[in-house]
């Protein structure tokens, strides 16, 4: 059997990918699905080894991530947005102003392009953003290391400063079973026929958002309840960071000091306008400033969700909150980078 010369250094790349995945999973690094595999074909990259990921298993990864993403959008989320209406408001402020300034920031301060540097102020989901990088004439390595420092810095800083504000919390989520396959097949269907047509309408990353948009409808309606099976998930990140890793063939060590240094200052004016509008926010509905905090943190979805589960600082308050950011950001960001396509 004659194996495809991208799959041939595609399986390499993804057993990589899997070992760095469990080497963070046992050290219990955050997300570590999908940092693992990055940081570990990253490496690989930067020391020579031929990485690579098919466009046809990308293309897949995107589906299936989107699908992830828009599966969070439950009429209970639903029913839990429309109640602080004035929350969401401050957070949309506060991300446009997040998006301006550190854009404007990363220009000015470290000579990014308009398209790097706006995907590098986005203050979205991790593999929401990587993704759209791929798909737009942005440098993916120096996206890829600003938001990975925003991930990081945030999980770590986040507990941290709940800790000091010394709140605590007792609400629970409850735990949704799985979607079923019918179910299932269908999304993915309807994902990818909505991922063509927005290609041909050169929208950026249509898969990713084709999937995301069709998964939120179906979900919001209560017409494919469910969440999409872990193991496929995993898997789809693991794939996700392994591709991010492979963005790294040519990658000039002299660029690593300069992008982590303007991820830490990226990350910092997006916790200034999210500790603002937290300020804001909690006078406006009633509910303490560290609830507010963790809803408005520009880190990572799980990551956030899963604090807020931690600590039983109103889960659904907070998934409310990160879900619309996504939302929020699904909207903004397409234009913009049309934008800045024509400038």
């Amino acid at each position: 059997m004659v194996i495809d010369t991208d799959w041939k250094e595609a399986l390499p790349t993804l057993g990589i990918g899997v070992a760095g995945a469990f080497l963070f999973w046992l050290i219990g690094f955050p997300a570590a699905v999908l940092t693992g595999p990055a940081a570990a074909v990253s490496l690989a990259t930067i020391l020579g080894v031929p990485t690579a990921i098919p466009v046809g298993l990308r293309d897949a990864v995107f589906v299936v991530i989107g699908s992830t993403i828009g599966s969070t959008v439950t009429p209970e989320v639903i029913a839990t947005a429309l109640a602080w209406p004035l929350s969401l408001l401050v957070l949309t402020v506060t991300l446009f102003a997040t998006l301006i300034v550190a854009q404007t920031t990363l220009m000015r301060g470290f000579a990014y392009d308009r398209m790097t540097a706006l995907l590098s102020a986005t203050p979205g989901h991790l593999s929401y953003v990587l993704s759209m990088s791929t798909e737009v004439a942005a440098d993916v390595r120096r996206v890829a290391l600003v938001q990975t420092v925003r991930v990081l810095m945030l999980t770590l800083l986040v507990p941290v400063l709940i800790s000091l504000w010394g709140v605590k919390g007792t609400a629970q989520v409850a735990q949704s079973g799985p979607i079923s396959p019918i179910a299932l097949a269908l999304t993915f269907s309807l994902a990818i026929a909505a991922g063509l047509l927005l290609k041909r309408l050169a929208v950026p990353a249509p898969l990713l958002i084709g999937a995301m948009t069709v998964s939120a409808i179906a979900h919001g309606a209560n017409l494919t309840p469910g969440t999409i099976p872990p193991w496929l998930t995993v898997i789809a990140f693991i794939c996700m960071g392994s591709l991010i890793g492979t963005r790294f063939r040519g990658f000039d060590r002299g660029q690593l000091a300069g992008a982590l240094f303007a991820g830490i200052v990226m990350t910092l004016i997006a916790c200034v306008f999210a500790a603002l509008g937290a300020m804001i926010a909690a006078r406006l509905v009633g509910l303490p400033s560290a609830v507010l905090l963790l809803a408005f943190a520009p880190g990572g979805v799980e990551v956030m969700a899963a604090l807020a589960v931690e600590t039983g600082l109103e889960p659904a308050f907070v998934a409310a909150h990160h879900v619309f950011r996504l939302l929020v950001l699904g909207v903004l960001i397409p234009p913009m980078i049309a934008r800045n396509r024509s400038s």
